[in-house]
């Protein structure tokens, strides 16, 4: 009533309009906050996975990623906690990351003893020593140590052997002798195929290890491979020469349980 009679009396009451831009704008609000839950779901369960994989790699590459999210802060991963790996802890994962670590340098440190005591014998690119996942692979071709189609070895391979057993002593690690040959076949009254040729150069190895460095027979295994571990193609007589070769792999430290069962009884321990 007040109203009407103020307007019939000419008096003028202005009206205050809503704005429609300020009620989208309040409407769209909850898009930010959804937005910002989902980015925060997707970080969590890019951590559970890196977590569940147990894998150093993956830590240092997800730190590296928040850090650039977060805006270049460091990212600590710290106390992660239990594993989400059944029966698995994160002190035992941590503890595993430390011992991986250290054996990769111990493993770098002979392999770097071993390429020092192939260049003082003078053996070039004969010799090479790398890492793998198994471990170091010191491999010689097959003149440094054989003559050809022999499993006898020449005095000269006897003195590299002596050279190199002090270094291969100071690891605890196993040690295998494998012997490769090339695809050309063999049939002689000692040597019927490339398996029993292998074989017996793997083994004429193991034997000069025990008796010229008194190497615990325990640590050590001969197996044969014949042609059927080619580093190369046999396509071409250099790459067969590549292939006729003997390699001494150091295990690493995570393999001295993989056969229990065929250790000896004093090496279970």
């Amino acid at each position: 009533m007040v109203l009407q009679y103020a307007q019939k009396e000419g008096a003028y009451f202005p009206v205050k309009k809503e704005s429609r831009k300020t009620s989208y704008g309040s409407m769209e609000r909850w898009l930010i906050t959804y937005a910002d839950m989902i980015t925060l779901l997707l970080i969590f369960f890019i951590v559970m996975y890196s977590l569940s994989q147990v894998d150093i790699k993956k830590f240092r590459m997800l730190a590296e990623s928040l850090s650039k999210a977060m805006g270049g802060g460091g990212v600590i991963l710290e106390n992660l906690g239990p594993s989400v790996v059944p029966g698995i802890s994160g002190t035992e994962t941590e503890a595993q990351t430390r011992e991986d670590v250290a054996d990769q340098a111990e493993m770098e440190n002979i392999r770097r003893e071993l390429l020092r005591e192939v260049q003082r014998q003078g053996l070039g690119a004969r010799v090479s020593a790398t890492i793998e996942e198994r471990g170091i692979v010191l491999s010689f071709q097959e003149e440094v140590l054989f003559k050809l189609g022999s499993a006898e070895l020449t005095p000269r391979a006897r003195e590299i052997i002596a050279a190199v057993a002090p270094v291969l002593l100071k690891t605890p690690n196993y040690i295998r002798i494998e012997g490769h040959t090339d695809n050309l076949p063999i049939n002689t009254e000692r040597y019927p195929s490339n398996w029993e040729l292998s074989t017996a150069r793997a083994t004429a190895v193991v034997q000069e290890l025990i008796r010229t460095a008194n190497f615990p027979p325990q640590r050590l295994s001969a197996v044969g491979y014949g042609e059927y571990r080619p580093r190369v193609p046999n396509d071409s007589e250099a790459n067969r020469q590549l292939n006729r070769r003997v390699d001494v792999v150091i295990l690493r430290s995570k393999y001295k349980g993989a056969e229990p069962g065929s250790l000896p009884v004093n090496a279970r321990d």
